[in-house]
């Protein structure tokens, strides 16, 4: 079990190749977790993780405090509200219950506990579906969630070869779908993940096509992005 307080302290720029990471229990014997960032109780703490259920494999009915967000990398992932293929993105809010299941297993992009309030929206999305706009020459985007009265807006990337990834203030958030980037202290590859603080603006080129989530906005201290 990993120890509370794993990249906890959230002024500091944080990173890991979850590729190269071990699987790790959790309280099913059928679900494993690589933990990124953990704030609070191991298992009742603000997360940040790479989930894989085992086909067949299901985990009890709970509530989720605070919200949950999914991000579905492989596979089908289930709940009673429905089956979410590869792609699909979920805003579960404040007070929401499931007893998710996987039939024939999957890899998700979680996040617990960070989504406070009972006035949320909830999202399901199937990203291969929605609509993309250009950002910047070299760059797209797909809006996953925003949303008045709410500090955080999440996206999709896409950056075409020797492009930036656009960063924004409020502290940035990166989990790498495909491709890798070049910038920080080593090239991330696919499946990389890295948080940015707010006021911290490393500029990180593709290397080839590369397609990631952004989180932003969800640590801010008033510092405002640079230029492009």
């Amino acid at each position: 079990m990993t120890a509370p307080g794993l990249n906890d302290d959230f002024s500091r720029i944080a990173m890991a190749d979850t590729a190269a990471m071990d699987w790790q229990a959790s309280p099913s014997p059928s679900v494993w977790r690589k933990r990124l960032d953990l704030a609070g109780p191991a298992e009742a703490g603000r997360v940040t993780s790479v989930v894989r259920y085992d086909p067949a494999s299901s985990f009890h009915s709970h509530p989720h405090p605070d919200g949950e967000e999914i991000l579905v990398l492989d596979g089908v992932f289930s709940d009673e509200s429905g089956d979410y293929p590869a792609g699909s993105y979920l805003l579960n809010p404040q007070g929401f219950e499931h007893a998710p299941r996987s039939a024939p297993g999957c890899l998700l992009f979680v996040k617990l506990r960070q989504y406070p309030g009972t006035t949320r929206r909830h999202v399901t999305l199937a990203t291969g579906q929605a609509p993309w706009s250009a950002v910047r020459h070299g760059v797209s985007r797909c809006v996953l969630y925003e949303e008045q009265g709410h500090p955080e807006t999440m996206v999709l990337l896409r950056v075409e070869d020797g492009a930036a990834v656009p960063l924004e203030s409020g502290g940035n958030e990166i989990f790498l779908l495909s491709g890798a980037l070049a910038g920080h202290d080593a090239p991330l590859p696919a499946r990389s993940w890295l948080r940015l603080p707010d006021g911290a603006f490393p500029r990180l080129i593709a290397l080839g096509p590369a397609e990631l989530y952004r989180k932003s906005g969800h640590l801010r201290s008033g510092q405002a992005a640079p230029p492009d």
